[in-house]
């Protein structure tokens, strides 16, 4: 199933942008026919969208934290030409059910089911990861659990700092991207209006394509008794991790591991800079490729989605078949 100009999502696009010219590469990136569907990984029914041909190269992509799939559905089909391309909404967000008791090991041995479930494993070539933010994390501990059953990793965007800066980022209250609490229901708007009045990225960015911060804010949303509400579990909010150790480890594990690598970031990124590259080149990460998109942000797929689609066109064809 594909989407469509007439679908709702573009109508609030318009609405929202206050514009019915949307960009012709927008539209059409939508149009490219898709796989629309759910799979069960370990009894947790799991959201996914699919482009591409089977046989095709394999690529597992991930979003970032209380985000979903659509942050590549306007980026995966410039890469469908010549990749068979998953792309699923991480436990607890989006379209997918919650894990109980989820840890960053469940949600990358979810990551490694996923792959299993759709036979991203079973043709000649090992499928690679292409993850942002949060969803980097999850990669990152997949490719600890498993590395050898992938092709290699693209990070793109996961924050990375000094201990020392990090720590001040901590005690200024920045702490990692998205907080709530997990006892706490989500709120219901009486309409969407109000509902997409309260949708803000974090950290907070102003972005240089409106009109897919919109599209992201849409699909983030869902109609429910009384109004409208998000989508995400408040659940995934609850920590069985420390989050500082976990945060404060991030940097040696990039350079520690021993599966292909690369890292994409934006080139004004609160969360990873030049500084972040440098420091995991100091701890032996000098090997890895990095490529700072310009005048992007964190949300690299809201400030310069077909630079985002360059920089990872250069880092797959840079990487081993």
């Amino acid at each position: 199933m594909s989407d469509h100009v007439t679908d709702a999502s573009i109508d609030i696009v318009d609405q929202w942008a206050g514009s019915q010219d949307l960009p012709a590469w927008f539209v059409a990136a939508l149009d490219v026919p898709r796989e629309d569907n759910f799979v069960e990984v370990d009894g947790i029914k799991v959201h996914y969208f699919r482009w591409g041909k089977r046989g095709n190269p394999p690529l597992l992509v991930t979003h970032g934290f209380l985000a979903h799939s659509r942050c590549f559905a306007f980026i995966a089909p410039f890469l469908a030409d010549e990749y068979d391309i998953v792309a699923y909404d991480l436990a607890g967000m989006g379209e997918s059910e919650m894990i109980a008791d989820c840890d960053g090991v469940k949600r990358a041995q979810a990551m490694i089911g996923v792959a299993d479930a759709l036979n991203l494993f079973a043709g000649p070539v090992k499928p690679k990861i292409v993850a942002h933010s949060f969803g980097s994390g999850v990669a990152l501990t997949a490719m600890e659990l498993a590395g050898e059953r992938f092709g290699g990793l693209i990070i793109c965007d996961l924050m990375i700092m000094r201990p020392e800066k990090l720590m001040a980022h901590f005690k200024g209250g920045g702490g990692p991207p998205g907080s709530g609490k997990s006892d706490k229901p989500n709120n219901i708007y009486p309409d969407y209006e109000t509902a997409r009045g309260r949708f803000v990225l974090a950290p907070p960015q102003d972005v240089q394509t409106p009109f897919l911060l919109e599209y992201m804010a849409y699909h983030s949303m869902r109609q429910v008794a009384g109004g409208w509400s998000w989508k995400f579990d408040p659940q995934v909010f609850h920590r069985n991790e420390n989050d500082q150790a976990k945060w404060l480890e991030a940097p040696k594990r990039i350079a520690d591991l021993s599966h292909p690598l690369a890292i994409v970031y934006g080139e004004k990124s609160k969360l990873f800079d030049a500084d972040s590259a440098a420091y995991i080149c100091e701890l032996g990460g000098d090997h890895i490729p990095m490529i700072a998109v310009p005048e992007a942000e964190h949300h690299l797929m809201l400030d310069q989605p077909l630079a985002f689609v360059a920089a990872l066109r250069a880092m797959l064809a840079m990487m081993p078949s």
